[in-house]
């Protein structure tokens, strides 16, 4: 499973998210994002990015330490965009846009970047990281978090052999994990390539437990296994899916354990 994939967009199909259940269920992601926040030193009027806003509820976070700039979320889910317009009530020193990390389109806008719980979901991170550098000004900072080295990699394991079981084998065929998790060193090479200096890269634990069965079941099905859940036809058949990992699960000590690693980033455009 260790294998990079080779597509780099996702179909239009995989780009939608459940808004609703991601924003009530994503306290792991804020809890992290937060303390990525925590490492900004702002004067308070600059221009930044929230690449990958998701739902708004870090972007409402950053917002409070802009009270003179202006913040630009980007997000290629219209529903997670719907969601943080309802989150953030139209706030006046906000832009949302719909876009693709991929394709910015902006060229030297920025001050800074900020993103959390996105970036491993673009599977080509050289890429990725020169848009980011085109669209920072000269001496802007990106400061970022994402899964990253051996992150998930019980959960995938034991994914991997679900998958692989003669009832799913099936639908998985030809399958490629929807996700990049980079170690520090792969990171930061790819930040020094795209013309990034004073580049700052780590990996740390986060593992997450959560309360019981029900909860577990939608946190993986929402915020981990949306792309393989769409190859599942019918809800019977993904119902049983998820309840295999869930029984899984139960039976791990402690149960319901998430092995989340996140890859931290910080960086200046050269």
């Amino acid at each position: 499973m260790a294998e990079k994939p080779t597509s780099t967009t996702p179909p239009s199909s995989c780009r939608e998210w459940n808004a609703r259940l991601y924003h009530r269920l994503s306290t792991p992601q804020v809890s992290w994002g937060k303390k990525v926040l925590a490492r900004l030193r702002l004067r308070g009027d600059e221009i930044v990015l929230d690449a990958g806003c998701g739902s708004g509820r870090l972007t409402g976070d950053l917002l409070a330490v802009l009270p003179r700039g202006h913040a630009v979320g980007i997000d290629l889910s219209q529903n997670m965009l719907r969601s943080a317009r309802e989150h953030l009530r139209s706030h006046p020193n906000l832009s949302l846009v719909a876009g693709d990390l991929l394709h910015l389109p902006f060229t030297r806008v920025f001050d800074g970047i900020v993103s959390t719980a996105a970036l491993h979901w673009v599977l080509d991170h050289d890429h990725l990281f020169a848009n980011f550098r085109t669209a920072l000004r000269t001496g802007g900072w990106l400061e970022a978090q994402c899964g990253g080295g051996p992150n998930l990699m019980a959960f995938r394991q034991r994914l991997e052999t679900l998958t692989n079981t003669p009832r799913f084998a099936e639908l998985f065929f030809g399958f490629r994990e929807p996700w990049l998790f980079e170690s520090a060193e792969e990171a930061a090479a790819a930040l020094l390539h795209a013309g990034f200096v004073k580049v700052q890269t780590s990996i740390e634990a986060a593992p997450t437990l959560l309360d019981n069965a029900e909860q577990y079941g939608e946190f993986i099905s929402t915020m981990i296994l949306r792309q393989h859940l769409a190859l599942i036809p019918g809800e019977d058949l993904r119902a049983e899916f998820i309840e295999n990992l869930v029984e899984q699960a139960a039976a791990d000590d402690p149960p319901f354990l998430l092995d989340y690693w996140r890859l931290n980033l910080c960086a200046t455009a050269g």
